[in-house]
């Protein structure tokens, strides 16, 4: 008898429902991006990107809110996303809270605008999907209970010259816990509010290699502070990538026209008037970093005035 029951309970909690180890969200890290080793004699030069709006647009949470009150989720995307372009090291990240994204960007891009030079790109985004599921399992004796959010992130750059969305992904991510009991043991599953997080931070994640692709794509250009003669200052030094020896265009920009076609301005190819070459820096902050150059070839006028600092492409 006693073989008997003990074959019968073995037979019970063989029934049961199989508790399976808690599974561990990972965040897959941004690649780095693979120069070829012909392009090794060209600088790695930092964009300068601003992370303007970002939105939640789904219902999640929003019921919550008062007329007015800042969107927790969508401010911690917005500095998920802003965190991410930093830990990449490939550009120069601004914030402008305080901006009109697009009017101000175009004002800050250098016509009319004194010399002020803006970013050379507007990245802004919207949580488009948030959602939770709760699945379990019951056996004689044991239960599990697993929950998991799923999140989808869009991610859109913005020319700050003409207002126009160049750019656009997504990306998607999930997060998942489980716990379970068996004969009374084991841990209770409880509201798990970090699955939140870490869903977010995957989608972010799972599109990041596609926005930093397409912002490196975009020609990297600087403003000229004043030339005296065969020298000439810029801004941008080391923290944008800048190096000593560094060979740059000096080009006047072309003019900016209408398209009858989209409706939409477009700028014709500008002149290249003098080459120049970076021999020291100065400044202390990234922002207000500058470089001393002289020029090797052509000519520098006094008046500066449309013309721009570029990088020379083959």
């Amino acid at each position: 008898m006693v073989i008997g029951g003990a074959a019968l309970c073995a037979a019970a909690l063989s029934a049961c429902a199989t508790v399976e180890p808690t599974p561990v969200a990972v965040v897959a890290p941004v690649p780095a991006v693979v120069r070829p080793a012909s392009a090794a004699v060209q600088p790695v030069l930092k964009r300068r990107i601003a992370v303007g709006r970002f939105s939640n647009s789904t219902s999640y949470g929003r019921s919550l809110l008062s007329p007015g009150e800042a969107d927790p989720i969508a401010d911690q995307a917005g500095d998920m996303l802003a965190n991410a372009l930093v830990g990449s090291g490939q550009f120069l990240v601004f914030e402008r809270n305080d901006l009109d994204w697009v009017v101000a960007e175009q004002a800050l891009s250098g016509v009319g605008s004194d010399g002020l030079v803006g970013v050379d790109a507007l990245v802004i985004g919207s949580v488009t999907q948030l959602g939770r599921r709760t699945e379990g399992q019951s056996g004689f004796l044991s239960s599990t209970r697993k929950q998991a959010v799923n999140a989808t992130v869009e991610i859109r750059l913005v020319d700050v010259r003409t207002g126009q969305v160049f750019f656009t992904t997504s990306g998607s991510g999930e997060a998942s816990t489980e716990a379970g009991e068996v004969a009374g043991f084991g841990s209770r599953a409880g509201y798990d509010s970090t699955l939140n997080d870490r869903a977010i931070a995957a989608a972010i994640a799972d599109c990041m290699t596609n926005v930093i692709q397409q912002l490196q794509q975009r020609r990297w250009f600087t403003d000229i502070l004043r030339a005296e003669g065969q020298t000439v200052y810029v801004s941008g030094g080391p923290a944008q990538g800048l190096k000593m020896g560094d060979r740059f265009n000096v080009e006047q920009a072309g003019e900016t026209v209408i398209s009858a076609q989209t409706g939409l301005p477009i700028t014709l190819p500008g002149a290249v008037v003098a080459g120049i070459e970076l021999t020291a820096f100065f400044g202390d902050a990234p922002e207000t970093q500058g470089a001393v150059a002289r020029v090797i070839s052509g000519a520098v006028p006094s008046e500066t005035r449309g013309l721009r600092v570029v990088e020379a492409r083959p």
